[in-house]
């Protein structure tokens, strides 16, 4: 067997190998028929998976892919342990397929290695405190006060404000910035692009202009969040805005200013969320959703991707549609909405006899 630490040695599908009894005993799977062997190097899809690659049959539907695979190793669910096709690849029958990959790639595809140190071209302001084995890559600027908790990794041409902090093992990817006000919790890592603490979208008309309301508030980042590549996470006006532990934060969304996001939420890409609003633990906000302010998304609940939220939603509810309304009301409308224009061409006939006649 290729054991754990030379395949995470060799980094990135380079060099890193496994065999199918290597892959079985990895996934607690049962080896079916094959070479024990037989090794692969890389994971692929189906349909393009090739002689040194394990790929995996996650459903029936993809049957005809499985059929003309030329895969090494496919992982197999009991349920289609029996399906034909795959004629030379080693089936290894596992409960979750998809599941078991997360034990395989750690191994296949190492992380890049993390060498701890400032390079000399960062700048450190005064009164900078730095844990233990930190990493603080080219071109970063870090502001007086701020916090680098053990382990923290700040890559290149990041911007980290005065006082912000940083928990253990944070990972800030290349050209953040975090404002000022800022706090990321233990394990939480910042794809590029992102921007978190700025100023929120607040004004009040007055004196025949709009002038903005000063914010004072926080941008607390619980433990184990991950916020994508140009995502934007606004500091509070006079209240926090939060981020709860477990949350995981696509592309490309919007966070407005004041809110607070429960535990484990899922949100998606493009979604906005205006301020002042809470998202209970759990929730699930789809693709380009939209929801305003001041309102409350229960817990558990989910929002359909493009939905435009105008009320609050209750615990466990599925919303969609625009406005949002229960999931299956949003259906027989967008149904109905179907229907009207073989409805107007059938008036139009009637009408049409009518005046005929």
């Amino acid at each position: 067997m290729t054991d754990d630490s030379s395949a995470q040695r060799s980094g990135g599908g380079e060099g890193a190998s496994l065999t199918a009894a290597d892959v079985a005993r990895l996934v607690g799977g049962r080896l079916v028929g094959g070479d024990g062997g037989r090794v692969v190097r890389r994971v692929a899809p189906l349909h393009r998976a090739g002689a040194e690659e394990l790929t995996f049959l996650a459903a029936a539907k993809y049957a005809d892919e499985f059929r003309d695979t030329r895969a090494a190793i496919v992982l197999v669910p009991p349920a289609l342990a029996e399906t034909p096709g795959a004629p030379d690849a080693v089936r290894i029958v596992v409960d979750k397929p998809h599941e078991a990959l997360l034990k395989v790639l750690p191994v296949l595809y190492a992380a890049p290695p993390r060498a701890p140190g400032i390079d000399p071209t960062a700048r450190l302001g005064r009164g900078v405190r730095i844990g233990d084995d930190v990493t603080v890559e080219a071109y970063v600027v870090i502001g007086a006060g701020a916090v680098l908790g053990d382990r923290a990794w700040v890559e290149s041409h990041s911007a980290v404000g005065a006082g912000v902090e940083l928990g253990e093992d944070a990972h800030v990817y290349p050209g953040v910035t975090l404002y000022p006000g800022t706090s990321l919790g233990r394990r939480v890592a910042v794809h590029s692009g992102a921007r978190l603490g700025s100023d929120g979208f607040g004004y009040v008309f007055g004196e025949g202009a709009h002038r903005k309301i000063p914010h004072v508030g926080r941008c607390i980042v619980e433990d184990d969040v991950e916020i994508g590549a140009n995502t934007t996470i606004d500091r509070g006006s006079v209240d926090d805005t939060v981020i709860g532990a477990g949350t995981k934060i696509d592309n490309l969304v919007h966070i407005g200013h004041n809110c607070h996001i429960g535990k484990l939420c899922l949100i998606m890409a493009q979604v906005g969320v205006a301020g002042s609003t809470v998202v209970e633990d759990g929730a699930i906000l789809a693709g380009q959703a939209g929801v305003g302010g001041h309102l409350r998304i229960g817990r558990g609940a989910r929002i359909a991707a493009q939905a435009g939220v105008m009320g609050d939603v209750p615990a466990g509810a599925t919303y969609g549609g625009y406005p949002a309304r229960p999931h299956k009301e949003s259906l027989r409308a967008h149904a109905a909405m179907f229907k009207i224009a073989d409805m107007m061409k059938r008036l139009e006939r009637l009408l049409a006899r009518e005046d005929a006649t």
